[in-house]
């Protein structure tokens, strides 16, 4: 029996301390991804609110994303949902409708469409089409996570005005982080002997951006819908026209087409981070600027 208790107690303190970070029915904010979260429990450190991350699979995009049971439980009971926005979640649309406050991480900020930064000088016949779509990777630039971020900090102090001094405390915190990882990143890349990119995800437009690196093509390689031999063809060219040392694949994603590249060119492969399920937002950009310097110097 004291046995059964000792069990019972570490299993609360456990869940006291994680902070609510899976989804749970009793947490007053639900985050749906890996930066949402991060920055909302930034932004409530020192207050009495629990948040809880609604999405912690090893995903990377989520346009098959389905919500199980438990999730939509966490949803609806939830005071305050926090969207990373851009049409990420539109799979959330029809349980949002009777959300208490949802708070739209994406307000005021210059959303990208796909392919806006490749070049289409070659022809395609692979992946989703995605032209005149928005790209809703925005977190991947520190700028507008800091917009994130304030966007975060406004809505909570709308919906809880009493920990308003708490929260724009922590948003000061919180930005200062932000805009040493910009100056971070623009300092490490600024001398690269390359600056293009073939990354195999369509969401890493923003990070280039943010750096002065260019996208010459992205993959949506995914299970069922690998690089086609044409393709191929023109990722090689592209590769040995360009003298690219290196190309790059996401960590939860298809290597074969890259694996193949490499073979064939001598391109070494290397991999960035989504960071949307990540559990340390700062970790997953720093390793995917670092890597990109040892790939591209």
């Amino acid at each position: 029996m004291k046995k059964h208790i000792n069990i019972f107690i570490l299993a609360a303190l456990l869940i006291l301390l994680t902070g609510c970070s899976r989804p749970a029915a009793n947490c007053h904010i639900v985050a749906t991804t890996g930066p949402v979260y991060q920055f909302t429990r930034e932004l409530c450190n020192g207050t009495d609110l629990t948040v809880s991350q609604l999405i912690t699979d090893e995903v990377s995009c989520l346009h098959d994303y389905t919500l199980r049971v438990s999730q939509m439980q966490a949803v609806e009971s939830a005071e305050t949902v926090i969207l990373s926005g851009a049409g990420l979640e539109e799979f959330m649309d029809d349980i949002l409708s009777d959300a208490e406050t949802v708070i739209d991480c994406s307000s005021g900020i210059n959303v990208m469409s796909y392919g806006e930064d490749h070049d289409h000088s070659h022809d395609h016949d692979h992946g989703h089409d995605h032209h005149h779509e928005h790209d809703p990777h925005i977190w991947l630039s520190p700028e507008n996570a800091s917009i994130m971020a304030e966007n975060i900090c406004r809505g909570l102090c709308d919906r809880y005005p009493a920990q308003s001094a708490t929260f724009r405390a922590n948003l000061e915190k919180l930005l200062a982080r932000l805009d040493a990882l910009q100056v971070y990143g623009e300092e490490t890349l600024s001398s690269l002997s390359c600056r293009e990119l073939i990354t195999f995800h369509d969401g890493f437009a923003y990070f280039a951006h943010s750096f002065d690196l260019h996208i010459l093509e992205a993959v949506d390689e995914e299970s069922g819908s690998e690089a086609s031999a044409k393709e191929l063809k023109n990722l090689i060219h592209m590769v040995r026209e360009h003298q690219l040392p290196a190309i790059f694949t996401e960590v939860n994603g298809s290597v074969s087409a890259a694996q193949v590249i490499s073979r064939e060119t001598g391109a070494a492969v290397f991999s960035l981070d989504m960071a949307m399920a990540s559990d340390d937002y700062f970790r997953s950009m720093y390793h995917n600027i670092d890597t990109v310097k040892e790939a591209l110097e």
